[in-house]
Parts: C-alpha cells; sequence; structure tokens
C-alpha cells in the first residue's frame, strides 16, 4: 500500500510528538509531587489578562489543536482513507465501536451519581500517544494498520468533539451564539466566491472563536468549525488548507500538545493513589478505556465484514485490531480535556486525571507486547 507524502509527514509529526507528551506529563507529575511542588503548580495559576495561564492554553491554544485535527479529518475525506466510502466504512464501525461501548461502562459504573457526566472521558483515543507506541515497532507495521488507527482516531475524536458541543456546553448565549455562527456562514461564502487570502479566514477565526468563547459552547469547536472553511482543492498542495496543516504540524506536536500536558498532569498524587479505583469515576475509566475501547473497536468491526458492509483488506487481519484496539485505548489529550468540561470538583478532576494516566500506559503497554507477538518480524511500507 503506498502512503501519500502528507500522511508519512503526518505520521512522523505525531509519532514524535508521542513520545515527547509522555516525557511532559512524567516531569510533570514529579514537579507537582517533589519539593518544588507548590512553585510548579502555582506558575500554572499565574494570570494573565485575568484568566490563568492553564485556562489560555485549554481555551486558547487547544483551538489551534482542534484546527489541525479538523484540517486532518477534511483531508481524509477528500483524499484519504474515508474519501472512499467502502474503505472508510471500517474505520468508522471501528470508532463507533470505541465510543459507545466505554461511554456505556462508564454510565454502568456511574449512573444516577455525580460522576455520570464523565461518561465522555473514555471515548476518544490520543492520536499523538497512539502512533508514537506503534512507531515503536518500526518497520514490522504494515501501513494499512498506520491508516487504519489514524482513520478510526480521528473519527471518535471527531465524536468526541460533538460530545463537547452538544453535552458539555454550559450556559449558551444565543447572541454570542448566532453571531459565531454567523462569521462562519461568511467565511463559507467566501470559499464559495474562491477567496483564497488565508489571513482573511484567520483573523474571521479569531472573531469565530472570540464570539464561541463567549456563547457558551466549548470554544475549541471553533477551531473545527474554521477547518471546514478554509479553501482546499484535492489536486492544489498550495491550497490555503494544505499549507495551514503542514505548518501547523510542528507547533501543535512539539509546543501546544506538550504545554497542555504539562500544564494539566500538574498534580499531587500522595493521597490520590491510595483509593483511586475505589471512585466509580476512575473505574468507569479504566474500564471503559482499557476493556470497552479494544472490544467496542473489534466487535463493531467484525459486525460491519460479517454483514458485507464492508471489506477487510488482507493487511489487516483481525488478530491485529485486538492489538490496535489497546492503543485505542490511550485516552490522554482529548479524554483529560473532558473531564475538565464534565466536572467543577477539583478533587474529582485530579482523580480522572490519574485514572486517564495509568489506564492510558496500561492500555499502551498490553498493546504493544500483543502487536509485538503478532505482527511478522518485518513488513516493509511503501512510500511515496
Amino acid at each position: 500500500m503506498r502512503l501519500s507524502r502528507l500522511f508519512i509527514q503526518f505520521f512522523n509529526s505525531e509519532k514524535a510528538g508521542g513520545v515527547i507528551l509522555l516525557l511532559c506529563a512524567v516531569v510533570s507529575i514529579l514537579l507537582a509531587n517533589s519539593s518544588l511542588h507548590t512553585e510548579y503548580i502555582s506558575l500554572w495559576k499565574y494570570e494573565i489578562a485575568g484568566q490563568h495561564f492553564d485556562h489560555w492554553i485549554n481555551d486558547g491554544l487547544m483551538v489551534i489543536f482542534f484546527l489541525l485535527i479538523g484540517l486532518e479529518l477534511r483531508r481524509e475525506v477528500y483524499i484519504g482513507e474515508l474519501s472512499d466510502l467502502k474503505s472508510a466504512v471500517l474505520p468508522i464501525f471501528a470508532a463507533l465501536g470505541g465510543m459507545l461501548l466505554p461511554a456505556g461502562i462508564h454510565l454502568m459504573f456511574n449512573y444516577g451519581t455525580i460522576s455520570q457526566a464523565g461518561a465522555g472521558i473514555p471515548m476518544a483515543t490520543d492520536i499523538a500517544f497512539a502512533l508514537g507506541v506503534l512507531s515503536l515497532l518500526g518497520n514490522r507495521v504494515p501501513a494499512s494498520l498506520k491508516i487504519f488507527l489514524t482513520a478510526f482516531a480521528i473519527i471518535d475524536d471527531l465524536g468526541a468533539i460533538l460530545t463537547i458541543a452538544i453535552f458539555y456546553s454550559k450556559g449558551l448565549s444565543i447572541i454570542n451564539l448566532g453571531t459565531a455562527l454567523g462569521i462562519f456562514l461568511l467565511l463559507g461564502v467566501l470559499n464559495k466566491l474562491k477567496v483564497k487570502s488565508l489571513i482573511v479566514y484567520l483573523l474571521g477565526g479569531v472573531a469565530l472563536w472570540y464570539f464561541m468563547l463567549h456563547s457558551g459552547v466549548h470554544p475549541t469547536i471553533a477551531g473545527v468549525l474554521l477547518a471546514f472553511v478554509i479553501p482546499y482543492d484535492k489536486d492544489d498542495k498550495k491550497s490555503p488548507s494544505y499549507y495551514l496543516q503542514h505548518f501547523l504540524h510542528k507547533p501543535v506536536s512539539f509546543i501546544i500538545l506538550p504545554l497542555f500536558a504539562l500544564a494539566n498532569t500538574a498534580i499531587r498524587t500522595t493521597a490520590s493513589f491510595s483509593n483511586i479505583f475505589s471512585m466509580p469515576n476512575s473505574r468507569g475509566i479504566f474500564f471503559g478505556l482499557f476493556l470497552g475501547k479494544p472490544v467496542g473497536i473489534f466487535l463493531f468491526s467484525l459486525l460491519a465484514v460479517s454483514l458485507g458492509i464492508c471489506t477487510k483488506g488482507e493487511e489487516l487481519k483481525w488478530k491485529y485490531l485486538i492489538g490496535l484496539g489497546l492503543l485505542g485505548g490511550i485516552g490522554f489529550t482529548m479524554s483529560v480535556f473532558i473531564s475538565l468540561l464534565a466536572f467543577d470538583d477539583g478533587a474529582l478532576i485530579n482523580a480522572s486525571k490519574i485514572a486517564i494516566i495509568l489506564t492510558s500506559a496500561v492500555a499502551a503497554v498490553c498493546g504493544l507486547i500483543v502487536l509485538g507477538i503478532t505482527l511478522p518480524k518485518v513488513s516493509k511500507v511503501s512510500m511515496t
């Protein structure tokens, strides 16, 4: 299977970003539990323009991350794995299983409690971490596995984005929301009129973010909306969308996501580890990510192929799907992000973060072991 140059670039930046994310999370946890914990934790609470530093990261810089996800999703729809309906159906079904079963498992543990709002936490896969772990197996990994993992991870990130928009919006302001949607429509009209100046769309995107920020809908949704109105031409690698996606890879992977990891893993664990999994929310996160993800991905994929809805390529063997499903249980970035939206209680948020980190680590190790056992010793990946 031949891989496009842009996909290779995306994969390479994500796998490197995954390693950096892991290092940032480890360093942040160590600092937060060292003799410097007071100074380190207070760093992220430093006020800038009336808001804490970590707030600007989560509600500001992360919009750029969501913009990149939106651009990658759009590229997949136009020319990638999702451009052909028959090829797209399998990762779509896999993503559905990987979202519905984890959310159902979390609700099973938490229904009727204050923590049931966390059902969205185990729904998403962290693309950077998952690709980073997969890359450790080197050229043993067939191209089809890389593409399948990227495709279903992007689709369930889209599912997580929709979950945020629908279930984690608070205190809607119709005026600000209407203004934001008006800006989005205006940018769409400019797209149709063949206006290709990227600066016009970026300035419009800033305005879209501002009004979305004050609308009650989480402002990161502005990044996804902007991605779908920036001009794209599948035959023109100089199009604004292609250029912006190419430009954002490294800043997102090496600046924005590491900052997010540092800010959101600055947690004291001394008192939390002893009883972390006695909490129904933590158990829901663990079993949702570690059990719900691989089982949901495997069963829904098997169902789709058995019903003749789609086909599975020869390279993508069923035994590989178990390992890929376990890697799908690495839910760091989006899972932590949703936990910040789901809860107001600081102790519950910290417990959620610890459960996410521990479960993602276990899922990564198990996925690596399963794929290490099942994959052939060498697999050549064709690149252009």
